[in-house]
């Protein structure tokens, strides 16, 4: 079953790219104490996540920050090199702090997955943003197959 407004986030272990290497980051710890803007992609340099999804969260930023949010995040189920990469490109290490989900860990536990074999890319996490305010679940927006509306900055911030 899928999370749900209200629920806690699970615990799970994300990688984040730093110039000293791959490090973990406990997501008890990341969501902890303050409130996430936190998006999925089905993957680093696809084109919708390239063109539209990650752009509208950097250039959003500023916005988000001046409604309380403490942090901007993207998770996909990729690497934390490819993610680190992703990030330099788009102009977004100082707007958005890119979790890597390389083993779909996370995207497994919050029951968000989808299948891309089809594409050659095996189980990915699901198009998808939520608000999380210490650890809980506030606001969830889940893509149907192939849309991107519902998880975009504007829709979020529409409702923050």
């Amino acid at each position: 079953m899928a999370i749900q407004v209200g629920d806690r986030i699970p615990e799970t272990t994300f990688i984040k790219a730093t110039p000293d290497g791959p490090q973990p980051v406990d997501s008890n710890s990341f969501f902890g104490g303050r409130t996430v803007a936190l998006f999925s992609v089905p993957g680093a340099f696809t084109p919708t996540c390239s063109a539209r999804h990650l752009p509208g969260f950097v250039e959003k930023a500023d916005e988000f920050k001046a409604k309380g949010v403490d942090e901007i995040a993207c998770t996909a189920v990729n690497d934390a090199f490819v993610l680190g990469a992703w990030s330099e490109s788009a102009s977004a290490n100082d707007k958005v702090t890119m979790l890597a989900d390389g083993n779909g860990d996370f995207a497994k536990a919050v029951g968000l997955t989808m299948d891309g074999a089809k594409f050659g890319m095996g189980t990915r996490g699901q198009r998808f943003s939520m608000l999380v305010r210490d650890g809980v679940v506030e606001q969830l927006n889940v893509e149907e197959p192939g849309a991107f509306n519902v998880s975009s900055a504007d829709y979020m911030l529409e409702r923050l």
